[in-house]
């Protein structure tokens, strides 16, 4: 009976609900009728506010663009490791404008040219930070960078694991698939 009331009130526009005004109006024949006192009118209340964003403050910047990793290991034999530089800064610069932390293309740039071990931690600790935040099981962590002692294959390895767990990120995010 009160619900039903309360219904045909929003129906007919009499309660408003505006983000920077909020005006509920109730007409007297939303009210439960007089000398019955175990009935108490319910008063009307605000919608429920949006969700909080989740613990650790979420990730909202744009998303990535999933890369295909035969083509990143191609492309990299192809142009005698300089497409790293390219994949690096471009990695970099994504994960840094999703999550609004870490270090950013230009700094991947460079320290991919003057020292590449370097990059395969600080890559793989952002890419852990990005589940990490979410509450998740990172597929890749920080110690994945030890990869770099073990010539030409290791490299191979973390390259593989490295962009399959960036192309999950995206794809858990709602980028198409490659």
């Amino acid at each position: 009976m009160w619900s039903g009331g309360i219904r045909r009130a929003w129906r007919d526009g009499r309660i408003a609900d505006e983000s920077t005004k909020r005006v509920y109006v109730v007409s007297m024949t939303d009210l439960p009728p007089p000398g019955n006192p175990s009935e108490q009118p319910i008063a009307a209340t605000p919608p429920p506010a949006p969700p909080a964003p989740p613990a650790g403050g979420g990730a909202n910047g744009p998303l990535g663009t999933q890369r295909s990793i035969a083509v990143t290991i191609l492309l990299t034999i192809v142009t005698f490791g300089i497409w790293t530089l390219v994949w690096s800064y471009q990695n970099g610069d994504e994960i840094k404008r999703h999550a609004k932390t870490g270090l950013g293309g230009v700094a991947y740039l460079l320290i991919t040219l003057l020292i590449a071990p370097v990059t395969m931690f600080l890559m793989a600790g952002e890419v852990e930070q990005l589940y990490r935040r979410e509450g998740k099981e990172p597929p890749i962590t920080t110690i994945w960078g030890l990869w770099f002692l073990l010539p030409i294959i290791g490299n191979l390895i973390w390259y593989v694991r490295i962009q399959k767990s960036i192309n999950d990120y995206w794809t858990a995010h709602g980028v198409t698939p490659i």
